[in-house]
């Protein structure tokens, strides 16, 4: 087999592979083994003819077809690994010549992952610091499980901050129009926990249950929806219920009643360690990100083009899920952004996509530069704790696919690869 590769771009290669009667005879005689079992030859039982029997008893066009097909993907496999290059997808294969089982030559064009420039990623040094909890952080605990277990009472005064109103409410831009995700029915509302924008729920303060009002306020600078920061809107407001909040007392009895504990006090410590662990991972996920970042924004990586389009894709269903949870379609985000698909793809979703593919191959290089890998058995034990953590009978089967495990291992990859680096990161040494 001989080879030659030709550099389209940083990530895009052809390669043209001449196979000869060697390569082509091995992979004939590997058809005609296998049509042997399929093949009814007289005089022989299924299977046991000679090749030189089969052959003469298949049609020569399948047999051709079958063994062009055959060696067109072993040797492309073959000039891949020996010319050390990492295809992305499946090539494009262009077929140059076939003389029947002494010449064979093609071309193969594929996406490749070009070279990868890292900087020198060991000389990166951070500090790790240990987040404290304070009293503070418990006691607003405290008050949120006071808040949840509280007692709800209705009231015919008007309502207060601290008190939870019922309310219908709709909300329509300076032209009348209904602004999408500005309504809903039924919605409880905690008056003084600034759920909604600025100045929404001051204006609900002082109505009665039955009473109704409507009222002007602008979007805040620095919406999330780009299309309605700023700008005035006009909100209806239906008040069907009022109530007060009386929130249980905070002694021994209410920890025995949030949980197995013999006292407030136990309460407090559970808190506190819980709190304690949470901010322990967050600072270390935070740290993590940083040194990542920081070695790909320093990273030169040509990235390919259809990894970024899949990638993309991905983030578009990601969106498109949120808003179903959000009650609103792609269209009316779209509307809401002043954007078309294409815009907000360009926009939006490329630069992250993007992002996201850098960071994977950066990663990807480090974990072979450090050689980190993960054994089988790593890999089975994570399986197995996995499928522990369902009871879906199709999530179950999920696991079990081979890409299913190959996607875990690589991720498994990947996190040894984020504390390989962080322990380099806040190592003194």
């Amino acid at each position: 087999m001989h080879i030659t590769t030709k550099q389209n771009n940083p990530t895009k290669i052809t390669l043209t592979i001449v196979a000869d009667s060697k390569d082509l005879s091995v992979v004939k005689d590997a058809v005609l083994k296998e049509l042997a079992n399929t093949t009814k030859v007289s005089g022989f039982r299924e299977g046991k003819a000679p090749l030189s029997v089969v052959e003469k008893n298949v049609d020569d066009q399948v047999l051709q077809s079958k063994v062009v097909d055959k060696a067109v993907n072993k040797l492309y496999v073959n000039a891949v690994r020996k010319s050390d290059i990492r295809p992305v997808g499946a090539p494009q294969v262009t077929l140059k010549k076939f003389v029947p089982y002494t010449e064979l030559e093609f071309d193969a064009a594929t996406e490749v992952i070009g070279k990868i420039d890292l900087p020198n990623y060991k000389s990166i040094k951070k500090k790790q610091e240990k987040p404290t909890v304070t009293a503070d952080d418990v006691k607003k605990v405290l008050e949120d499980l006071q808040a949840k277990g509280a007692e709800k009472v209705d009231v015919k005064r008007a309502a207060k901050n601290g008190n939870q109103v019922t309310i219908d409410f709709s909300g329509k831009d300076e032209k009348g129009n209904a602004i999408s995700g500005a309504d809903g029915k039924d919605y409880p509302l905690t008056l003084g926990s600034n759920t909604f924008i600025p100045g929404f729920e001051e204006n609900i303060v002082g109505l009665k249950a039955g009473e109704d009002k409507v009222f002007d306020i602008s979007f805040p600078k620095d919406y999330g929806v780009k299309a309605l920061a700023n700008k005035k809107a006009k909100f209806t407001v239906i008040v069907k219920n009022v109530q007060e909040l009386k929130k249980a007392k905070l002694d021994d009895e209410f920890a025995k009643k949030i949980g197995s504990f013999e006292n407030l006090a136990a309460l407090k410590k559970d808190i506190k360690t819980q709190l304690q662990q949470e901010k322990e991972t967050q600072a270390t996920r935070a740290l993590e990100n940083s040194i990542v970042n920081e070695i790909v924004d320093k990273s030169k990586v040509d990235l390919p083009e259809s990894l970024i389009d899949e990638q993309l894709g991905r983030l578009k269903t990601e969106v498109k899920q949120n808003l179903v949870y959000k009650d609103q379609t792609w269209q009316e985000m779209l509307e809401l952004e002043g954007m078309t698909e294409e815009e907000f793809d360009k926009a939006k979703l490329k630069p992250e996509a993007e992002q996201r593919v850098k960071t994977g191959l950066v990663l990807s290089e480090i974990s072979h530069n450090e050689k980190i890998d993960v054994t089988p058995e790593e890999v089975d034990m994570r399986m197995q704790l996995l499928k522990g953590q369902y009871t879906d009978p199709a999530m179950k089967a999920e696991l079990d696919k081979p890409e299913t495990k190959q996607d875990i291992a690589s991720r498994m990859i990947t996190e040894k690869t984020l504390e390989h680096i962080l322990s380099i990161a806040t190592n003194d040494k």
